[in-house]
């Protein structure tokens, strides 16, 4: 590079008022405008960011694969508020909120092969147990939920954990052994596989926001196997807060930490359209705030994903607007609250 042409610009950004400023519709997407990392140098910081754009595993609508862009670029504006208006107040909670004290970086996409499902949930093994393994947090931006097995997988062997517990928040439970079209790995089976796993059982599941239909024996299916179910009728009747604290209280006995798994097709449709099996029903945007705000506050919490965000179906972008309030909100509470 041109050292004049350099120094030119170097000599105009310390000149201008707002220079410093970074709109949210400029610069490199990264989730929060963060530090660009490789997944091998996040060493110290309180939370790594890794998209999986993949969606070879889904069994409806396809989209998923454009979900880790679209929330990167959603995210930007929180980023863009607090430089601009010098940190922020949060409007639910009337906290102040310090984004400097977050120290998230963005290590990019896992490497995805979309003819080769397992070569790409090696990848994210990998990738979700490098960050791991230095004492990071994980954030996985999906991406299909199949993803989440191989990521909570990682996570366990970057933490060296016996034991994990699971709470899953989702429309749909993901139990199935074996599809007679879909066979044994695709997004309808990856809590069977996780709960069938060494480090998971059922007795460490919890689910939250199941709607819609299932297997006319699954009610049995729950109890027989210690699985904690909790449907939208749970939550109607009881309210969103105090059965996410009950979830997290029920996976989190006897395991050395918690993975999160939040599927956005548990916010119901007129809010979060764009998502491949969407399902009547479902939660509010306030109640997935609220799922977040008590999630993060609890410290078993050790991983977080945030999957089947498909943008396309969703034409006014609120679908992964939503998705990155969620995490923001998540990571306020856990880091900088």
């Amino acid at each position: 590079m041109d050292e004049r042409t350099e120094t030119r610009a170097e000599a105009f950004r310390d000149r201008t008022t707002g220079a410093s400023v970074e709109l949210p519709y400029a610069g490199i997407d990264t989730f929060l405008k963060s530090e660009i990392r490789s997944p091998s140098d996040v060493e110290g910081a309180d939370a790594a960011v890794l998209g999986v754009p993949y969606d070879g595993a889904v069994s409806n609508r396809p989209g998923a694969r454009y979900g880790p862009g679209a929330i990167r670029e959603a995210s930007a504006w929180w980023a863009y508020l607090s430089g601009y208006k010098g940190g922020l107040t949060n409007m639910r909670t009337g906290r102040t909120v310090d984004f400097d004290a977050l120290d998230l970086v963005d290590c990019g996409d896992v490497p995805v092969f979309p003819m080769d499902r397992e070569t790409t949930a090696e990848s994210i093994t990998a990738h979700v147990a490098t960050v791991a393994a230095q004492g990071t947090m994980p954030v996985l931006l999906g991406g299909d939920h199949y993803c989440t097995f191989p990521s909570v997988t990682g996570f366990v062997e970057g933490v060296d954990a016996d034991r994990v517990g699971v709470v899953q928040i989702d429309a749909h439970t993901d139990t199935v052994a074996e599809s007679p079209v879909f066979g044994e790995h695709f997004h309808g089976s990856s809590t069977h596989h996780v709960a069938d796993s060494a480090f998971c059982d059922y007795e460490h599941v919890a689910q939250v926001g199941i709607r819609g239909y299932e297997s006319p024996a699954f009610f049995e299916f729950a109890e027989e196997t210690g699985l904690s179910l909790y449907t939208g009728a749970d939550i109607e009747e009881r309210g969103i807060a105090p059965v996410i604290e009950e979830a997290v209280d029920s996976v989190s006995e006897g395991a050395d930490a918690v993975y999160v798994t939040f599927d956005i097709d548990a916010v119901d449709p007129s809010v979060a359209p764009g998502t491949g099996t969407p399902e009547p029903g479902g939660l509010s945007a306030a109640e997935a705030l609220t799922v977040m705000e008590v999630l993060g506050a609890r410290t078993e919490v050790g991983a977080v994903d945030l999957m089947e965000v498909a943008p396309t179906y969703d034409p006014t972008e609120g679908t992964q607007r939503l998705a990155a309030y969620l995490l923001v909100t998540f990571l306020e509470r856990q880091f900088a609250a």
